[in-house]
């Protein structure tokens, strides 16, 4: 099956203030959308969605990969994901376009990460916000790389569609203070090792 794209957007923002101070190496946040045709739109219950992931994740997670280096070349240092699908969607659907390994390590191994995706899903109508958390690309407990893209497209998804989105970002939310997951582990006595703290 053929992946067909009606639009690609590419957002970028810069933040050199915040709280009222000048942040020192400003914050580039940058987010590529796919908005594509759903797939299994107009199909009802669909079993088996293997075939359309296995045919859309290496060509939209290529696609959105490469517009993310356009902007950051090597400097990617959080990363994430999204999925919006239309009303005539099923959730399932827009978690099957970003849930497998043939989306995710396009970008994954193309910046060398060693973290797992950070991630959101959901459905809406055209216009509903898509949001894209971020986490460290190398450290999951190094909390200054967690932040959150937020953006809309207002005439999309239409309900036969799905937006998919990754993130980046270089540099970290302005003016970290908050400490590393590693500090908390540290005060609760526990595995420094295990930054999930479970």
């Amino acid at each position: 099956m053929t992946v067909t794209i009606r639009r690609t957007i590419l957002h970028t923002q810069t933040t050199f203030e915040e709280g009222g101070k000048t942040v020192d190496e400003p914050t580039l946040l940058v987010a590529a959308l796919a908005i594509i045709e759903n797939p299994w739109f107009g199909q009802g219950w669909v079993e088996n969605l293997r075939p359309e992931i296995r045919t859309h994740g290496p060509v939209v997670g290529k696609l959105l990969t490469d517009m993310i280096l356009s902007v950051c070349g090597d400097r990617v240092e959080g990363y994430g994901k999204a999925s919006l699908v239309g009303m005539g969607g099923e959730l399932e659907h827009a978690q099957a376009l970003t849930h497998t390994l043939f989306f995710g390590n396009q970008y994954r191994e193309a910046v060398g990460a060693q973290t797992y995706l950070s991630f959101t899903n959901t459905r809406g109508a055209s216009g509903t916000s898509l949001m894209i958390p971020l986490m460290d690309k190398d450290d999951g407990g190094r909390r200054s790389r967690y932040q959150t893209i937020h953006v809309q497209v207002p005439d999309a998804p239409a309900d036969d569609e799905v937006i998919v989105a990754l993130g980046a970002s270089v540099g970290g939310h302005p003016h970290h203070r908050i400490g590393d997951r590693y500090q908390d582990l540290e005060e609760m006595g526990h595995d420094l090792d295990n930054p999930a703290g479970v």
